[in-house]
């Protein structure tokens, strides 16, 4: 008669480790209990089937203390999308939503929906659907938003002022902690709740706060030098309001936002001139 061990053969006919009272414990017939490390198994997936553990999706947005990998750009963009919404249903006292509802509110298809938040763990139920907080607060994890996010902008302009003022109302991550400003004018000026600082304590506020994320608000002609000087206090995620292309190290990511050019762009469609173009006539 073939022994049964408590772990199972399965296909292969080899006893397996199993986590079983919160320990792991062996299989097999005899011998010590090997560790998990001495199986090799051929994948991180098998050593966590292996394991007995629940298959997340922790290689994709490092939950648990897991290697975090980078999401996509264009997923990335989407996720505040889909936060903005979940806000907005929780806000009018829902509790439940589906990718349908979702799509409804950002104009995304319900499949695009459903795959982006497959990817980041599958929040949902089949036929239920998605519940808003435990939704919203799980999208704000995957972007760092559950904890501080400090930044700092530098340009008190009038551009400057208005961003300051909109990022206090919010009182949400990410938080502008400290404003510079090269004009001797705007040095001690109130923002936001937040006081206006020379330029020249830029690097220093920097590094003490372990400020890493910043926005350029500045004239075209100062912002590589406002640019340079963030850069080497540590700052490696830029967000450049000021109308000029910036030359900066690798591994230090810019998002370039020129209102005037979006401005000229949109202009186009509001020419008079213009003939709709309706569906193609057939020759």
């Amino acid at each position: 008669m073939r022994r049964r061990f408590g772990g199972g053969l399965g296909g292969s006919g080899r006893p397996r480790w199993r986590a079983a009272a919160g320990r792991g414990s062996w299989s097999g017939p005899r011998g010590p209990d090997p560790s998990p490390a001495a199986l090799a198994p051929r994948s991180e997936w098998r050593l966590c089937a292996a394991l007995g553990q629940r298959r997340t999706r922790e290689r994709r947005v490092g939950r648990g203390g897991a290697a975090t990998l980078m999401l996509p750009d264009v997923a990335i963009r989407r996720l505040p999308v889909y936060l903005r919404a979940l806000g907005e249903m929780r806000a009018a006292g829902a509790e439940m939503t589906s990718s349908a509802e979702l799509a409804q509110r950002t104009g995304l298809t319900s499949e695009q929906i459903r795959k982006d938040l497959a990817t980041l763990g599958g929040f949902g139920t089949r036929g239920v659907g998605y519940r808003i907080e435990l939704l919203a607060g799980s999208i704000r994890g995957v972007l760092g938003l559950d904890r501080e996010v400090p930044v700092v902008l530098v340009g008190a302009g009038h551009l400057g002022t208005a961003l300051a003022r909109y990022n206090h109302a919010r009182r949400q991550q990410p938080r502008i902690y400290a404003i510079f400003d090269a004009a001797p004018a705007k040095v001690g000026e109130q923002i936001g709740g937040t006081t206006v600082q020379p330029v020249a304590e830029l690097e220093e506020t920097v590094r003490r706060l372990g400020i890493r994320l910043a926005i350029i608000a500045v004239p075209a002609a100062a912002a590589q030098g406002v640019a340079d000087m963030l850069v080497t206090a540590g700052c490696d995620v830029l967000l450049n309001f000021a109308p000029a292309r910036l030359s900066l190290p690798a591994g230090v990511r810019v998002n370039n936002v020129d209102l005037a050019m979006e401005l000229e762009a949109l202009a186009y469609f509001v020419r008079s001139d213009l003939v709709p173009q309706g569906p193609a006539e057939a020759p």
